[in-house]
């Protein structure tokens, strides 16, 4: 199973886990390739930007890992970090499609939809493919980023809501019995038939009426595994429960391992404002990674929100590893590209180098891996001395998923055709990373 954790908006990698010292003697100096670069806003300054955060070698590993992430750094040797990484597009949505899907045009089928089509699921009352996103809203592109593309509908990612009953309308009414309900489905099913008989090739309509057995069989299991007051206190604590800052995220992603602890092979958790109802949004804070000086204060905002992923993020990673899923279960952390090593600074704005924000930057980024079985205490590539781009073992992001679905048991070179009859691969392109190559 796959746990992808997508920090949309691009966290920046400079400050969290790219220890970039170099960037010191460069502080507020100008960085002679942004006279060229291609940032996604044009700005008025190339002045490069320190990291105000302290970074520190962790485990017997050694990774150096930002202050930021304290509990996090407590786990280096469970983790591979990913230092090398570029993608093809500086803008959100096309960014967000390839992360999720290999592809920078909307419409291709996502990751978790190809898993689900080629290897099924080991559970049959539960959805194969399961999105949580932040209840006020999601990222951009909405469902293209978890559509099953030009695969039959039913193999999309099912929505569960991250903030009161993850499944609405799912329990049966109480005057109405399980013999009563399975009558009335048969009927139904026959009426469905028919329909479908006079319209064949169809996908979206066979989805709309196997969804109905599927629910009906989720009344069964469902109710179980998303009631996550089921766990111990212990457990529940870990991940943040008993703080209202933390428990919002803390609730989807202890959601997500029960998910897969009960054979759910790919769950999305898409990690964007953590706050919750009663606690109040700063005025500088976004309700993503977003980080530009114009809309939000990097450095602030990170005070408030990144102890909240620490914490849980902490928490299950050490949750898989001391139920024994770290071999079965991998956990991908990241965001759709990278931030600036500069400051962002636009007309008619006054940002000064201690004000800074950081805009968008797809020539470099980062990504955490855990689990899984393969090979962690790592780091696989570098950039340049400042950030800017990968020296030293390019990847993409469609070399981890290749990674992934080579070791899920996938040939992302497989072709499926599209809706027009052509030919399509899973992955455009993508070489699986054999520095991740499980242990033996």
């Amino acid at each position: 199973s796959v746990i992808f954790l997508f920090a949309y908006g691009g966290p920046s990698h400079v400050d969290l886990i790219d220890y970039k010292p170099a960037l010191e003697k460069w502080h507020g100096k100008s960085i002679p390739v942004f006279d060229k670069a291609d940032a996604f806003n044009k700005t008025t300054k190339d002045t490069a930007m320190k990291s105000p955060y302290r970074f520190e070698r962790h485990g017997k590993s050694g990774l150096y890992i930002s202050e930021l992430f304290p509990q996090i750094a407590t786990c280096a040797d469970h983790l591979c970090i990913l230092n090398s990484l570029h993608c093809e597009s500086n803008n959100h949505a096309p960014a967000l499609f390839q992360m999720n899907t290999g592809f920078i045009l909307a419409g291709r089928p996502s990751m978790g939809s190809w898993v689900t089509y080629g290897l099924g699921s080991e559970s049959d009352s539960l959805p194969a493919f399961v999105v949580m996103w932040d209840h006020r809203g999601g990222p951009i592109g909405g469902a293209q980023n978890w559509t099953s593309g030009f695969l039959p509908a039913a193999y999309q990612g099912t929505l569960l809501r991250s903030n009161g009953t993850p499944i609405l309308n799912l329990l049966r009414p109480g005057d109405l019995s399980h013999k009563q309900q399975r009558r009335a489905l048969d009927v139904l099913g026959w009426l469905n038939e028919r329909h479908r008989d006079s319209r064949p090739g169809d996908s979206e309509l066979e989805a709309r009426i196997s969804s109905y057995e599927l629910a009906f069989r989720m009344q069964m299991q469902a109710p179980q595994v998303v009631d996550v007051s089921q766990e111990t206190r212990e457990v529940q604590e870990l991940y943040g429960m008993n703080d209202p800052v933390t428990a919002g995220f803390g609730r989807q992603c202890l959601l997500a391992r029960r998910l897969v602890e009960a054979g759910v092979p790919w769950v999305t958790v898409v990690m964007e404002n953590p706050y919750v109802s009663g606690i109040p949004m700063p005025k500088w804070g976004v309700y993503n990674w977003d980080s530009h000086a114009v809309n939000c204060h990097l450095f602030k905002d990170a005070e408030v929100r990144f102890p909240i992923y620490d914490q849980v993020i902490t928490a299950m990673v050490e949750d898989l590893y001391a139920r024994g899923l770290d071999r079965r279960v991998l956990l991908v952390v990241t965001g759709e590209f990278g931030r600036t090593p500069r400051i962002t600074v636009r007309p008619g704005t006054q940002t000064k180098v201690d004000q800074p924000g950081r805009d968008h930057w797809p020539s470099a980024m980062s990504m955490l891996v855990a689990g899984g079985g393969m090979q962690t205490g790592q780091v696989i590539g570098a950039t340049n001395t400042r950030g800017e781009e990968p020296v030293q073992r390019p990847l993409t992001p469609n070399d981890l998923w290749a990674s992934v679905y080579k070791h899920l048991g996938i040939n992302p070179e497989h072709t499926f055709p599209d809706l027009s009859g052509r030919p399509m691969p899973i992955l455009p392109f993508g070489e699986a990373i054999r520095e991740l190559d499980p242990v033996s």
